[in-house]
């Protein structure tokens, strides 16, 4: 016997096994039952939320010649003939898009119904029609034979001609709940022995987001190893993430663990899942942790404003990252970034004499409490505080000179030039691979012959590229052979700065060159590069260097 995949042994022969769209199939029943049964109707929604499967159903019910109580008899002639029915005509409309296509049907709309009440034309994926297509079967649509029904389908209801849609009755389907899925796929396993853990039961209904179809294949490939279905089996084989790991994840958020946290998002590349599912899970975590905030603000170690910076940052990430940047590195900046700005500062004094550590916890609104014995060092507290100043007032004072210094030469016709080069430089292999993937997402806006300007959609790129500058400019002048100095900005930042040079060109303000080295005596000394952008990144107390 031929192998029937699931989704399509499992199809919905009738309304009453048709799950999640309870208004639509109530709608439709009603029509049936009182006779008032449009021409045209059109069924929008995501994929695999059952679009298709109702129109057949609803076809073979409009021609059933013994209806009970709007249900197909699934017995009498028609229903039995159903599926090979002269008269019920199924059009892909991806690749039978053309007014040629249509202007066949529409000539054929003419004809009567062979054996059923009506002809019934079910266009799926109608959207994907030509504009000459749909005023070719505008017509129709205003003034159809009594026997033709249109049932069209989309998943993309945005593409579809108003003329269209105001001539049809509209149905939104919308996707089967995490419940109706779970409840589907577990009947499935059921009637066809398939064993499976809940765990595996609640990923697949997760990864399927929403659409039956999805869930149901990826049951049917995981069943064809004829083994038990478990959560270790689907995370391993489909880039998914357990819930307990985000759950760790947070955890050592909220206990400043920067080490795990790394290590966590180094085991996440290494074994290779999807970012876009970590980020959408870890979202929806966090949105859970928020809303239990609001309720109760100690519910969690996380503050409100905190998790929202990072669920709104995780979105950004999402819609706009360059996939040739390194994702996880992103992900794991915001992160790190979130923490470091948000949580309280800790530092950890060590107690020689009674072998035990001694802690201060410095927050925002609270005053400083102290454990233990405080007085033995307090100048080393101070003395990172002072000294994690001192290399954000050094960065600050470079910025400015270097756009300063920018404005002062800019020409348009270098910032063509240098343009032109960058995306040289983006396309090439000519750059070392981690230089490559900071610039990828990032523009020169403005430059003179000396100095860049950068943008970046992502504040976490742009403190990524802020924090190898030298690294950069060495780079560039090895490609070009030229000493360029960069600075980067988000692009909220390059707004203002853009309006301060128009300001200063409307007042005639010349702006002057300024030395680097007058701000020589601000940098800290016996700092390294990475020390200097990590602390400014990061809290100085959060930083060993090994």
């Amino acid at each position: 016997m031929e192998y029937k995949v699931l989704y399509r042994k499992y199809r919905p022969d009738c309304f009453k096994n048709i799950i999640g769209q309870d208004y639509t199939i109530k709608m439709l029943q009603n029509a049936i039952i009182h006779n008032q049964i449009s021409h045209a109707y059109l069924f929008t929604g995501p994929r695999g939320t059952g679009k298709t499967s109702t129109a057949k159903v609803f076809a073979k019910t409009i021609n059933c010649q013994h209806i009970e109580n709007g249900e197909a008899c699934g017995k009498c002639s028609s229903c039995l003939s159903f599926d090979s029915s002269p008269d019920i005509i199924e059009i892909d409309a991806a690749s039978n898009n053309g007014v040629d296509d249509i202007r066949e049907l529409i000539n054929n709309v003419k004809i009567a119904p062979t054996e059923g009440k009506y002809k019934i034309y079910i266009i799926d994926e109608v959207h994907m029609m030509t504009s000459s297509a749909f005023n070719a079967l505008l017509l129709t649509l205003e003034e159809p034979p009594s026997h033709a029904i249109f049932i069209m389908a989309t998943t993309n209801v945005e593409s579809v001609p108003i003329t269209i849609l105001s001539r049809c009755q509209r149905f939104n389907f919308r996707k089967f709940s995490i419940d109706d899925l779970k409840k589907q796929i577990s009947y499935i396993c059921e009637q066809e022995s398939i064993e499976i853990d809940e765990d595996a039961i609640n990923e697949i209904a997760y990864l399927s987001e929403g659409g039956m179809r999805d869930a149901l294949s990826l049951l049917d490939q995981l069943s064809s190893s004829h083994e038990k279905i478990t959560v270790d089996k689907i995370l391993s084989n489909y880039g998914s993430i357990s819930t307990k790991f985000i759950k760790d994840l947070i955890s050592n958020i909220e206990a400043n663990n920067v080490e795990a946290i790394e290590k966590s998002i180094e085991d996440l590349q290494n074994s290779s899942s999807d970012y876009k599912i970590f980020i959408k899970k870890l979202v929806q975590e966090l949105s859970h942790i928020a809303i239990e905030l609001k309720q109760n603000s100690n519910s969690s170690g996380l503050d409100y404003s905190q998790v929202k910076g990072i669920i709104f940052e995780l979105n950004e990430c999402m819609n706009k990252i360059n996939i040739n940047v390194n994702p996880f590195l992103l992900i794991e900046l915001i992160l790190l970034d979130h923490m470091a700005s948000n949580t309280s500062e800790i530092v950890t004094l060590n107690n020689t004499s009674k072998n035990k550590e001694n802690v201060v916890i410095k927050s925002e609104t609270e005053s400083v409490v102290s454990i233990s014995q405080i007085e033995e060092k307090p100048e080393e507290t101070n003395d990172n505080l002072k000294e994690k100043e001192e290399y954000k007032h050094y960065f600050e004072e470079l910025s400015k000179i270097r756009i300063n210094n920018c404005f002062a030469g800019a020409k348009k016709d270098v910032l063509i030039e240098y343009q032109k080069i960058w995306q040289d430089l983006k396309q090439g292999l000519d750059l070392k691979p981690d230089i490559l993937s900071l610039i990828l997402d990032s523009n020169i806006v403005a430059s003179s012959s000396d100095y860049c300007i950068l943008t970046s959609r992502l504040s976490s790129t742009v403190n990524l590229i802020n924090s190898k500058l030298d690294d950069l400019s060495q780079e560039v002048e090895n490609f070009f052979s030229k000493k360029l100095h960069f600075i980067c900005l988000s692009e909220d930042e390059w707004v203002k700065e853009k309006q301060i040079y128009v300001t200063h060109l409307k007042n005639k303000e010349p702006y002057a060159i300024i030395s680097e080295e007058s701000i020589e005596n601000l940098k800290p000394k016996a700092q390294s590069d990475l020390e200097f952008v990590a602390t400014n990144v990061f809290s100085r107390d959060k930083i060993e260097l090994i």
